[in-house]
């Protein structure tokens, strides 16, 4: 099924600027299978001359802990990658949000959420790499001019909050937002970030 889908997307590569991005990886052992199968798709499309993009971008979710920690080095095997919000707060904080009866520890203002978004970021960069962001943290209003500060390359949302985000980047200097990360970084508690 994997190669089917792959083969697929390497197709369409060839009508418009596609990139393809694997979810739920774990660890450096997980990515390179993925991306040997990509390679494999690739081979086989050349020997029957179907035509692809050679350059379609390879890239990770990174939604899970053991890939926040060790960010630096998926970075160096990857294009890009996009950090996948909702699924990283639930599980650096160890909190189902589908349980109502302990969803309000869900939080992405976590200091150890927005820790782990900075270092993220920081890996990318440090290896050449963009880094976007998808969920809901980055519509936030309370957030936008914040993870702009922490350097995020791009931010996707539901056409809805596009405006919104917009307005906020476009009202913000970048020196404002940077200072702002810094000292949030700082932060100890859910409450001082909120502050």
């Amino acid at each position: 099924i994997f190669k089917t889908q792959l083969r697929a997307i390497y197709r369409a590569s060839n009508y418009g600027n596609i990139k393809i991005m694997f979810p739920m990886i774990s660890d450096i052992g997980e990515l390179r299978e993925a991306k040997a199968v990509a390679a494999e798709v690739r081979e086989e499309l050349r020997k029957e001359n179907i035509p692809f993009n050679e350059n379609v971008e390879l890239g990770i979710m990174v939604e899970v802990p053991s890939v926040a920690i060790h960010s630096e080095a998926f970075a160096k095997e990857v294009d890009f990658f996009s950090i996948g919000t909702n699924d990283l707060t639930q599980y650096i904080l160890a909190v189902d949000r589908g349980n109502k009866k302990i969803s309000r520890m869900y939080n992405s203002f976590h200091p150890s959420v927005l820790r782990s978004i900075k270092n993220i970021i920081s890996a990318g960069h440090k290896n050449h790499i963009k880094v976007g962001m998808c969920g809901e943290f980055a519509s936030d209003e309370r957030a936008v001019v914040l993870l702009l500060g922490l350097g995020l390359d791009e931010f996707s949302m539901s056409a809805s909050e596009v405006l919104k985000v917009k307005y906020l980047i476009r009202n913000t200097t970048l020196l404002e937002a940077q200072a702002l990360a810094e000292k949030v970084c700082n932060m100890k508690t859910i409450e001082d970030v909120y502050q």
